[in-house]
C-alpha cells in the first residue's frame, strides 16, 4: 500500500502537476495575454482594418470594404453575382453575409451554363456589342466578393453615366482613381472595390 502511495506521489510530482501547470500557463499566454497584446496593437496601429473596414455616412454604417453588397439600382456599379443562401429560409439570397458559400456547380453543369448565358444576354442589352467580363456573370467562391475587375467596371460605364447625367469620360476617370493594383506589385490582379467606387460616384456632380 505504501509503495502504491509513493508511486502516486512520484507520478503526481513528475508528470501530472507539471502538465497542469503548463496547461494553465499556456492558456493564459495564448488565450489571454497574446490576443490582448495583438488586439491592442491593432487598435492603435490599424484601427480601421481591425474594426472591420467599415464605411459610415452621416454617422450610419453602410458597409464594409471586405464584404460585397447586392447593388440593384442602375445608378450604381454592380458587383459579381452571388450564390449565397439565407440560412433561416434555405432560399437564395445574394450576399447573405452570414452564410458564405459558392454554388458548387462544375463548368459543365447545365444549370450553371444556362444561368451564365442568361446573364450575358441581359448585360448585352445594356451594352450591345461589348464582350461581357467573366466576373459579371459568374459568382465567386465565397459569394461575398467586394471587388470586380476594372474591365467589369468599364463595362458598366454607359449605364451609370446615362442614369446620372455624367460624361462617360468622367466615370472612367473615377474608375481609374479607384483601381487598386497588385499587392506588392506581383500578387493578385488589379481590382476595384465596388463600395468605394459607388461612394466616390455619389460625390460626382453632373
Amino acid at each position: 500500500m505504501q509503495s502504491i502511495t509513493a508511486s502516486f506521489k512520484t507520478g503526481w510530482r513528475a508528470y501530472v502537476r507539471p502538465a497542469i501547470v503548463m496547461t494553465l500557463l499556456l492558456t493564459v499566454l495564448t488565450g489571454l495575454i497574446y490576443p490582448g497584446i495583438v488586439t491592442a496593437l491593432a487598435q492603435i496601429i490599424f484601427p480601421y482594418q481591425a474594426n472591420g473596414s467599415l464605411h459610415t455616412v452621416n454617422g450610419k454604417v453602410i458597409g464594409s470594404d471586405l464584404i460585397g453588397q447586392y447593388w440593384t439600382s442602375p445608378r450604381y456599379f454592380h458587383g459579381r453575382p452571388s450564390a449565397t443562401i439565407n440560412p433561416a429560409t434555405g432560399t437564395p439570397e445574394p450576399y447573405a453575409a452570414d452564410n458564405s458559400a459558392a454554388s458548387n456547380l462544375g463548368p459543365t453543369n447545365k444549370n450553371l451554363i444556362a444561368s451564365v448565358q442568361q446573364r450575358v444576354q441581359q448585360l448585352q442589352k445594356e451594352n450591345p456589342g461589348v464582350p461581357v467580363p467573366a466576373d459579371l456573370v459568374t459568382s465567386s467562391g465565397s459569394g461575398l466578393d467586394p471587388d470586380i475587375t476594372p474591365a467589369a467596371a468599364y463595362f458598366q460605364v454607359p449605364r451609370v453615366a446615362r442614369e446620372r447625367g455624367l460624361s462617360q469620360e468622367a466615370v472612367r476617370q473615377l474608375i481609374d482613381q479607384n483601381t487598386q493594383g497588385r499587392f506588392l506589385f506581383i500578387f493578385g490582379e488589379p481590382h476595384v472595390n465596388v463600395l468605394q467606387l459607388n461612394l466616390a460616384l455619389d460625390q460626382l456632380k453632373p
